[in-house]
């Protein structure tokens, strides 16, 4: 039986032969996503930008190092969370059809459930749109859910939905990086344990 570092390996191993949709056919190198195969917490996106595409890893340009200073903020390192996208190549204008969103998700879908994480932070509207659907959660406008958190329970998993900005929807905009920060900030989540929505003072 395999252990959960080997399982996620062999879904890099498929998303790496992968030529389901027309994305196979216009990636660099595929990203399947990289992190702690135990952790707590799952980060999700949409999919790799043209920084990622080159170097086959999630979050490495200018949105990833962003990502870094808020991951900092909740007390988290990258080697504590798994970081994976929605679609794992790289989709021209990084808008996925309907189509390869829904040939590409399965893999996700593997991914979280082999984790099983206690948290998903979802960043950005189609990475919420795609859990939230998959949750049995309706689709909102990010401008009312951002920092909230939803709890999912049934019979085979307990997780926290946390949908957040986009780090990239923050790069050029100092009032939105401020939004991300508090939203962020307030996660409050630590080795420890995990809090909500609690401020911290220090």
């Amino acid at each position: 039986m395999m252990n959960k570092p080997e399982e996620l390996k062999e879904i890099e191993n498929e998303i790496r032969k992968c030529s389901k949709c027309p994305l196979s056919k216009t990636r660099k190198l595929p990203v399947s996503g990289e992190g702690n195969a135990d952790a707590k917490v799952i980060l999700v996106g949409l999919g790799p930008g043209h920084n990622e595409d080159l170097q086959g890893r999630p979050f490495v340009g200018s949105a990833g190092k962003f990502l870094d200073e808020l991951l900092e903020l909740a007390r988290l390192q990258r080697k504590e969370v798994y970081i994976t996208n929605v679609v794992k190549c790289y989709p021209p204008g990084n808008a996925p059809t309907e189509e390869e969103i829904g040939t590409c998700s399965p893999y996700l879908d593997r991914q979280i459930e082999i984790i099983k994480p206690k948290i998903i932070i979802t960043l950005g509207n189609i990475a919420t749109n795609y859990i939230f659907k998959k949750s049995g959660l309706k689709s909102q406008n990010m401008g009312g859910i951002h920092g909230k958190i939803f709890q999912i329970n049934n019979l085979f998993f307990q997780v926290k939905i946390i949908p957040m900005y986009h780090p990239a929807s923050a790069l050029y905009n100092s009032e939105m990086k401020e939004v991300l920060r508090e939203d962020w900030k307030n996660l409050n989540i630590t080795n420890g344990g995990i809090e909500y929505g609690r401020r911290r003072e220090d």
